[in-house]
């Protein structure tokens, strides 16, 4: 990969801190998994954002503001 090793650690920690992967020791490696409860947490509000956003569309499609002189 044409990322540094440090560079990579730092994303993995971001992602930990977020809570989306989870990590085990193994000797002096960790290892990082997908962490499926943080995954759920963040589709979750993903599929919230677009429905309210969708939703806020739909109003404005079917309700033009009209314009004023």
């Amino acid at each position: 990969m044409p990322v540094t090793r440090p560079a990579v650690s730092q994303h993995l920690k971001v992602l930990k801190d977020a809570g989306l992967v989870a990590d085990t020791r193994s000797g002096k490696e960790r290892i990082y998994r997908i962490d499926p409860d943080g995954l759920a947490s963040l589709r979750a509000e993903i599929d919230q954002f677009w429905s309210k956003t969708l939703a806020s569309y739909k109003l404005a499609v079917e309700h033009p503001k009209k314009d004023q002189p």
